[in-house]
């Protein structure tokens, strides 16, 4: 299939009134140098362009949750809202409620979903696909939605924007619903956004676009090549090529012992890959929270903490303690001080994928490099997100220079990307059945401290990595018992509720929806759905159909 051609995007440019707002109030809009050409004609985020006012909406708490405000879209030019608020704000009886609900359209809950009486789990999640897809080719000028030329699926609940990292599991749940078009759809739409801003962000909004997620831009390159055959990767090359250039922008410029942006250059020369975020200010979707997190912060610099939550944002895992220094204080996360496991294995499969593409491009040069970076960083991780005395993959702090030690959920990346030895991959494959398997799937890390990347929540994208994962080292039986677990788990949560939702608790009697974090447990779920039928599909006797869980269970 052919790429679509792409649609031209208007510009939006910021009025001589409100720059100068901003610049009196000390607002202003980070960007990376190598950027700054592609986001001088991006959207500015609610917290910039509505400066003081934005955050005197959210000192007040008017909503329960703080991206309500941020998914509010002005009536009017921010310039002119903002302008009358500070004249406005002066009155007597002035109502910042009623100035908000008179200024701006707040973002309204869909009508529930309500699935049709006696659907089994997978007629549910067949049915949910058109509920959870949305259309913006066109977005409001002062939204902060990003327009995409194509339809796409989001998460569910609070997140009405489609999600980098979500939206490859949910794309494989499409793919095995049979709904490749709209695999094709996402894969355009997040192409589209590689050649607009030069990064694929967060998640379509403009409070998103000063960081990324795990970079999963080459495995749905991956899966559409499963229907569509090479010509997928020779069609996405050069936004493939993007895709790298972001996480390795600057690693010709370090000395050994430096880090700028995503990469870090070790002290022997060895390139590997952080989280970051461009911005160092407390995040526009949760900005009270941040603020309160670093009130009393005095052996830090706030800036430096901001960006390590945004980074931490950036990760996927918001929060873990895999981040912390100290595991139940969020406080200390250091994200930007450390070499993810899981990133690094994924930015391998993208350097081999490069490779591949390049390979079929008949570019004989370019491939045999990023066949040869593929290798140095499998190399680089299996010496230093190896941890040698306990026996499993981890993280590498590289200002301690010193892996983590702390066994999470990410360890089997480097079995999922197949990245792992034989005999790593055997030693981390023990480790995981001894301390993470739990009665109802995959426990992302050893440790409760409230945070929802922590004990006792299971997430359905690290059950999928660790059933392929395991899969691709001859671990079969473990594989199936973690599947068949969080599947049961699953299952059971929606005989008794009727939803599947964004993660679930997994270690303990007390099994079913997930707790913890900063927003009440989501439904829908994108991520949970394609999970939840591609492990169907692979644990179901040949020859019989998985209308549900306990069918598959009655075939072993």
């Amino acid at each position: 299939m052919q790429r679509v051609e792409k649609r031209q995007w208007k510009t939006v440019v910021a009025l001589p009134l409100l720059v100068a707002a901003l610049a009196q109030a000390g607002y202003v809009m980070a960007a990376e140098p190598q950027q700054q050409h592609m986001l001088s004609d991006a959207p500015q985020p609610p917290d910039i362009r509505l400066g003081p006012l934005f955050h005197a909406v959210q000192a007040a708490k008017l909503f329960p949750d703080q991206k309500t405000f941020a998914d509010a879209i002005p009536k009017s030019n921010p310039s002119s809202i903002l302008a009358d608020w500070q004249m406005q704000k002066k009155q007597r009886n002035f109502d910042l409620r009623h100035f908000v609900d008179t200024n701006f359209t707040l973002p309204a809950d869909g009508e529930k979903y309500v699935p049709p009486a006696g659907q089994s789990l997978r007629e549910h999640i067949d049915g949910l696909w058109p509920v959870l897809t949305r259309s913006a080719n066109q977005a409001n000028q002062w939204d902060s939605l990003l327009p995409l030329p194509k339809p796409y699926v989001v998460p569910g609940g609070r997140f009405r924007e489609v999600y980098y990292w979500d939206s490859y599991f949910t794309m494989l749940g499409l793919a095995e619903s049979g709904h490749w078009d709209r695999v094709q759809d996402m894969v355009e739409n997040f192409a589209s956004l590689l050649d607009k801003y030069g990064h694929i962000p967060n998640g379509n909004r403009s409070y998103y676009l000063s960081r990324s997620q795990p970079p999963f831009f080459s495995m749905m390159v991956d899966l559409l090549a499963q229907h569509e055959g090479d010509s997928a990767y020779s069609n996405y090359l050069p936004e493939l090529q993007k895709e790298y250039d972001y996480w390795m922008a600057d690693a010709d410029k370090l000395k050994p012992g430096e880090a700028s942006k995503r990469v870090v250059k070790l002290k022997d020369g060895t390139l590997l890959n952080r989280y970051w975020n461009a911005r160092d200010v407390p995040r526009t979707e949760s900005y009270m929270d941040d603020i309160a997190t670093a009130k009393d912060v005095t052996e830090r610099n706030k800036g430096e903490l901001y960006r390590d939550l945004r980074a931490g944002a950036a990760s996927g895992w918001d929060f873990s303690s895999r981040w912390f220094a100290k595991p139940g204080d969020l406080s200390t996360i250091q994200t930007t001080t450390i070499l993810p496991v899981d990133l690094n294995a994924l930015m391998f499969h993208l350097e081999q994928t490069l490779a591949h593409a390049n390979k079929l491009a008949k570019n004989d040069e370019a491939s045999q490099r990023f066949d040869a970076l593929a290798k140095k960083r499998q190399d680089a991780i299996n010496r230093y997100q190896w941890d040698s005395r306990q026996g499993w993959y981890a993280d590498y702090d590289w200002q301690k220079a010193a892996v983590r030690p702390q066994l999470t959920a990410a360890t089997l990346f480097p079995l999922y990307l197949k990245v792992a030895t034989e005999d790593k991959a055997a030693k981390t494959a023990t480790a995981v059945q001894k301390q993470l398997v739990k009665e109802g799937g995959l426990v992302t890390t050893t440790n409760n401290n409230g945070q929802q990347w922590d004990a006792p929540n299971g997430w359905a994208p690290l059950q999928w990595a660790a059933v392929e994962g395991l899969n691709n080292y001859g671990k079969q039986a473990l594989a199936k018992d973690i599947g068949m677990r969080f599947l049961n788990n699953v299952q059971t949560t929606y005989d008794k509720q009727h939803k599947l939702v964004e993660k679930y608790v997994v270690e303990g009697k007390g099994l079913g929806g997930g707790g913890g974090g900063e927003y009440p447990l989501q439904d829908g779920f994108g991520w949970t759905n394609g999970v939840t039928l591609k492990l169907m599909d692979l644990y179901c006797p040949k020859g019989v159909t998985c209308n549900n869980v306990g069918d598959i269970t009655k075939g072993q």
